[in-house]
């Protein structure tokens, strides 16, 4: 059991830092910017909150953080009152926030000039992958940093491994993104394609989710899509967020994304009509816009 905690208790952070408690046996505080928020998760699964970062992790083992940009992460923890000030020597910090690689590896000097390790750890799976403890985690730093904090990390996570120095589990995360992006609408205009043809779109997808089109998109997603409905996982809000910082690094690493950059242009067009909170696989509705 380790003394650990958890600062962003979104619907990602909130269900994890229950993981770390329940299923990893660890002695939990929490941080939370609404406190109210932080006490109800105390009171949920009998950990404590505390009232800045800072005084979430003073005597923690390891500090973990979820929230929701470049700018939250610097605040919650080299801020005023951030995580870093509160920290002894030795701690480590993870950090499962989406961001870039460039802050990542900025809170990696910050934490060692601290006498600290850290983990860039950003995860994929959404809010039922958190919710069930099976995320997958993509992580960046020391090999000694990472092979203490993986015990820890397991407690929400199906898979976790180490894809370099500090930065490379945000460059994999980027990745992932990339991945889901064309997939999605490769898979709209599939279903779009199919309705428009008159075929039946469950039986069509009974058969080519068993062949090479298959993937996790088509089995989880195509039957709200087919259905027009989007609340269900990922929203696009944050989907253009990650796509943002993609991009970006896509800009200074001279990778050339076309797809990637036009289906982030798609998701405004979705921002557009009304679906910054519909998840990701709404791509759908732009094509059947009237």
């Amino acid at each position: 059991m380790a003394n650990v905690a958890f600062i962003g208790l979104g619907v990602m952070g909130y269900p994890m830092a229950g993981h770390l408690k329940v299923k990893g046996g660890h002695d939990v505080t929490v941080y939370n910017r609404t406190f109210a928020k932080a006490e109800k998760w105390a009171a949920q699964f009998g950990g404590k909150a505390a009232p800045t970062p800072a005084a979430a992790a003073e005597g923690a083992d390891f500090v973990f953080v979820c929230v929701g940009n470049d700018d939250d992460l610097r605040s919650v923890t080299i801020g005023k009152d951030g995580a870093l000030a509160g920290m002894k020597s030795g701690a480590i910090l993870v950090d499962n926030t989406t961001a870039s690689a460039e802050v990542a590896r900025e809170l990696h000097e910050a934490a060692k000039a601290r006498g600290c390790g850290f983990v860039d750890a950003p995860v994929s799976g959404g809010q039922a992958g958190a919710e069930n403890g099976v995320l997958t985690v993509m992580c960046g730093g020391d090999q000694a940093t990472f092979d203490k904090a993986r015990p820890v990390i397991d407690a929400y996570a199906r898979m976790v491994g180490l894809m370099g120095p500090a930065g490379a589990g945000q460059l994999t995360k980027m990745i992932n993104q990339i991945c889901i992006a064309g997939l999605v609408q490769g898979l709209a205009e599939g279903i779009h394609f199919g309705k428009r043809a008159g075929l039946d779109i469950e039986k069509v997808v009974e058969v080519i989710s068993k062949g090479a089109a298959g993937s996790w998109q088509m089995e989880n997603r195509h039957k709200t899509m087919n259905e027009g409905k989007y609340d269900f996982g990922f929203a696009v809000d944050w989907m253009r967020k990650d796509l943002g910082i993609v991009l970006a690094e896509a800009r200074r690493n001279g990778a050339k994304l076309p797809v990637t950059a036009i289906v982030d242009q798609f998701y405004g067009d979705v921002q557009d009509m009304g679906g910054s909170r519909w998840d990701t696989s709404s791509l759908l509705a732009r094509l059947e816009r009237k």
